[in-house]
């Protein structure tokens, strides 16, 4: 028997029929993002065009992009990383930066940060009228060395004119830290470590530090001491988790930051993004699985489910993939054997 596949039957959905399922899974109702001003309001940053889609194997048409991130706007997100401007030799899915950003529809509500990895990208971004950009470090000598080819400390050295040159021109500027927990090449990173280059970046004037669980080791024993550690030398407020899914941790492992008092989650719509360091495995956290938690604990996010879901089906049937996110896989299935319990009334 031949059985499409979820995400195309979920595109076939009545509106109605798929927002009812859902509701009754979570029970409860959709949040506006009025509601970032309570305590209990947890930001998402959305990074599925940019890190989410960077390693696809296929370069991807921009048309697709653009419309992605669209969609992306349209669930109540407020921050959707966008692009990256790094060079397309390195990296020919981000080749189409400067026409992604210029192409899509920019909502008041929504930032649109893009990677940039040295001065030429920020100089590019700026033309291109980017109001945020993202700089990455490691907190692991032998990952800096493997990837930018220099030590930890030189790769400061690197990214202080950039982030001057950001902040010079009114554009804010976020810190990624990898490797915060594990590298693939030297084991166990020292939270002590990852406090201090977390410090760094932020007096250097990163607005906000991600802690990137690049290879997904952490549980959440690792992930309560570096948290520990780096909020003596950086404002929780201003930390956020990046989890990668690898070991099956993510979820239990941004509980664990929740209540440790962190209030910003990076993810991924439909677990876009694999662990290039454990081929064939999980990357980063569903969007949509991370939104069904937060609900489900009462959390405030802004984002409507229904729509994340829609918008994680609509990505992975372009791809040519399943769906990442389990919670998206099971309330689009629970909502089919709904709609096929109750046909649509038939005219007389």
């Amino acid at each position: 028997m031949n059985v499409r596949p979820v995400s195309r039957i979920a595109l076939n959905l009545t509106r109605g029929a798929f927002q009812q399922s859902v509701r009754r899974s979570l029970n409860t109702t959709s949040v506006s993002p009025a509601a970032s001003l309570s305590s209990k309001f947890v930001k998402i940053v959305e990074v599925g065009p940019r890190d989410g889609l960077q390693n696809e194997k296929t370069v991807i048409p921009a048309e697709t992009k653009i419309e992605f991130i669209n969609r992306l706007s349209d669930t109540g997100l407020s921050v959707v990383e966008a692009t990256s401007f790094v060079s397309p030799k390195w990296v020919p899915q981000m080749g189409d930066a400067t026409k992604v950003i210029t192409s899509i529809n920019k909502k008041p509500h929504v930032n649109y940060p893009c990677l940039t990895p040295n001065v030429k990208g920020l100089d590019s971004a700026i033309e291109a009228g980017v109001k945020e950009v993202a700089v990455f470090l490691a907190a692991s000598d032998s990952f800096s060395k493997k990837n930018i080819n220099c030590t930890v400390e030189e790769s400061f050295e690197r990214v202080r004119p950039l982030i001057t040159k950001a902040k010079e021109n009114g554009i804010l500027v976020r810190g990624y830290v990898s490797c915060v927990v594990g590298c693939p090449y030297e084991g166990p990173i020292s939270p002590r470590k990852v406090a201090e280059v977390s410090k760094k970046l932020y007096d250097m004037g990163c607005y906000e530090i991600s802690l990137g669980d690049t290879i997904g080791v952490g549980t959440p024993g690792s992930f309560r001491e570096l948290l520990h550690q780096v909020s003596q030398v950086v404002p929780m407020k201003a930390i956020a988790v990046h989890c990668h899914d690898t070991y099956g941790q993510a979820l239990a492992n941004i509980h664990c930051a929740l209540e440790m008092g962190v209030r910003v989650v990076d993810s991924s719509m439909a677990g876009l993004g694999g662990c290039p360091y454990a081929p064939g495995a999980s990357g980063n956290v569903a969007t949509e699985d991370v939104v069904y938690m937060l609900q489900g604990m009462h959390y405030e996010t802004g984002v409507d489910l229904q729509k994340a879901i829609q918008t994680g089906n609509w990505i992975s049937e372009r791809l040519g993939k399943q769906n990442g996110s389990k919670a998206a896989r099971a309330l689009t299935l629970k909502a089919v054997a709904a709609a096929a319990a109750c046909p649509p009334t038939a005219k007389l």
